[in-house]
């Protein structure tokens, strides 16, 4: 194997963890340089109550680990999945095609069904009820839906066949590229343009935030753009016109503590982005 398959094959949890906090904090020392939108809001009191949700996702993502490991040990002893198709890939070809097709099932399609699935959007809703996106809300996910994303990227092993080496690649990339999609940085908009080309870049991502219809609904996309552009789900918006949220929980009370939060799968009534968003955005 290269040096990068032998390192993400042993990869200590330490570094694991280092990724995920280097990652915030990078990019939470960005948006003070160069904020996006410049909230007012207390900016650690926003971070703790997503911080929590970061932490039951680790949770979740660790009790589960097991299940991950299983299925890539399964596929690759009896050589299921999309790369063994093709013999004697070289591992930056193994790299390149496993990284997407692990985003197309375990990132695009999970949060496209999300989206469609009444239930699985009472959970999603958690993510989307942010109405000050910064690089903290990109682990912004209540745990029942930390579970519906696991069993999506169990699927995207066994399509893949990817090894380990290949998951925990990908699982750094997937957590990397989300902070800096989510972060509240302002790239020069011919650098965004030209990012969004090959990965999801801020602005990109920001439109999916944007609180009603037809943007909520548009650029599932996570770590590679090619995916929202081929089926047809890519969109843009002006940064100015970006107001994140959705229309049908914009009251505080509905989403600032992590105890409404938690219960906000549970409350009747729940609906998707309004006809009424839907009319107006159009």
């Amino acid at each position: 194997m290269s040096p990068l398959a032998d390192y993400f094959a042993t990869i200590p949890s330490s570094h694991r963890a280092a990724i995920l906090a280097g990652g915030i904090a990078v990019f939470w020392l960005w948006e003070a340089v160069s904020p996006l939108q410049r909230f007012t809001y207390r900016k650690w009191s926003h971070a703790l109550v997503n911080l929590f949700f970061t932490a039951t996702t680790i949770v979740v993502n660790f009790v589960l680990a097991f299940l991950l490991l299983g299925a890539s040990q399964w596929a690759v002893e009896r050589q299921v999945g999309v790369l063994f198709l093709v013999p004697s890939w070289p591992t930056w070809g193994q790299a390149l095609l496993g990284l997407l097709l692990l985003d197309l099932v375990g990132a695009w399609l999970a949060h496209y069904v999300e989206h469609k699935t009444p239930p699985l959007w009472r959970l999603h809703l958690v993510h989307h009820s942010d109405q000050q996106v910064d690089t903290t809300t990109a682990n912004r996910h209540h745990p029942g839906e930390s579970v519906v994303r696991f069993v999506f990227t169990l699927a995207g092993v066994v399509v893949t066949g990817a090894p380990m080496w290949l998951v925990f690649l990908y699982q750094s990339a997937s957590v990397v590229l989300s902070q800096f999609n989510h972060a509240n940085i302002a790239l020069p908009r011919w650098l965004d343009r030209a990012l969004s080309w090959v990965i999801v870049s801020p602005d990109m991502h920001k439109v999916h935030h944007h609180f009603v219809l037809p943007w909520t609904d548009s650029n599932y996309g996570n770590v590679f753009s090619v995916w929202d552009r081929l089926f047809g789900t890519f969109m843009t918006l002006e940064r100015a016109a970006l107001v994140y949220g959705i229309d049908t929980h914009m009251a505080p009370r509905e989403h600032g503590t992590v105890g409404a939060l938690l219960t906000m799968p549970l409350r009747p009534g729940i609906k998707g982005p309004s006809a009424a968003g839907q009319a107006t955005a159009t």
